[in-house]
């Protein structure tokens, strides 16, 4: 997914919050970003009120939800000390608690972030996992919250019918699978688990591009014949049949809720061509897309 980010202006937020019905979580800003290693952080394209430096850091009058998808950094708070980051961590920010966070210069990051506000996200954070004292979460990989941010992204970039109310939704569930890691606390993986986790999260933060699975294995200092039978074993079936699947559910999704063409969804999922997609569409669905796309 390509990076964004959107921060609504007083003016926007309170037309939302007057917006009915209203979830009591308002969404304020949200995004995604890839900082490349030796590059400063954080990039100046932020409102002044959300920008900061290490050494200074910042205080704000929102929470944030903040996933490291990718990279290494650090991560402090005024009640809590420095701590590494490392792929798969989620840290909450809390309203005026001062806190600043990095990543590493050698390995740069990936990062998701959400703010918002609101008398249910207030409740919300006030559960007992929620804790500005211990606010750094291990979510690992997680399919589903990924999804959920991506879809978070989207929707805010799309302004839809209903988006705002959409978005907050959107936002309670990314709080609820929060929750339920911190009860949970991950597991530990072993080397083989966190390799393939890893790739997953490459295959689903890239369906735009025409991904060679040689190249991810690659990537993670492993063989082509060691990754395919790792993934299988750990996920039940190849990365092959994974990957198309995921690009044949992005297409489902598209084919509905967009009005690109069938040709422009092809290619915005990685798909060769036209004829490529349909072909392989209408093996696995029973139908063509334009067929699929006009169904109720």
């Amino acid at each position: 997914m390509d990076p964004y980010r959107k921060y609504f202006s007083a003016k926007q937020l309170q037309e939302l919050v007057e917006m009915q019905p209203n979830w009591g979580v308002n969404v304020l800003n949200v995004g995604h970003n890839i900082h490349p290693a030796n590059t400063n952080y954080p990039d100046k394209n932020h409102p002044n009120s959300y920008f900061f430096n290490w050494k200074k850091g910042r205080i704000l009058k929102e929470y944030q939800l903040v996933f490291i998808a990718e990279g290494r950094g650090t991560f402090q708070t005024e009640h809590f000390g420095e701590v590494p980051i490392t792929p798969g961590s989620v840290f909450l920010l809390f309203p005026n608690t001062w806190h600043t966070f990095k990543p590493l210069k050698d390995y740069g990051w990936e990062e998701y972030w959400v703010g918002f506000n609101g008398p249910y996200a207030e409740y919300l954070m006030n559960q007992e996992c929620f804790n500005p004292n211990f606010p750094l979460i291990h979510m690992g990989f997680n399919f589903e919250f990924l999804d959920i941010f991506t879809r978070l992204l989207e929707t805010l970039k799309g302004e839809g019918i209903a988006y705002c109310q959409i978005a907050s939704c959107l936002t309670i569930q990314l709080l609820g699978l929060t929750y339920a890691a911190a009860l949970l606390k991950e597991s530990p993986q072993n080397r083989k688990e966190h390799i393939i986790n890893n790739i997953r999260f490459k295959m689903h933060d890239n369906l735009e591009k025409n991904i060679a699975l040689d190249d991810l294995a690659a990537q993670h200092n492993v063989s082509y014949t060691w990754f395919r039978k790792a993934f299988k074993e750990v996920i039940g079936s190849s990365p092959g049949q994974y990957l198309l699947n995921l690009k044949l559910e992005k297409t489902c999704k598209m084919l509905k809720e967009t009005d690109l063409t069938v040709s422009e969804i092809a290619f915005a999922t990685g798909f060769t061509s036209e004829y490529h997609f349909s072909r392989i569409f209408k093996k696995k669905l029973k139908m063509a897309p334009s067929v699929y796309k006009r169904c109720p």
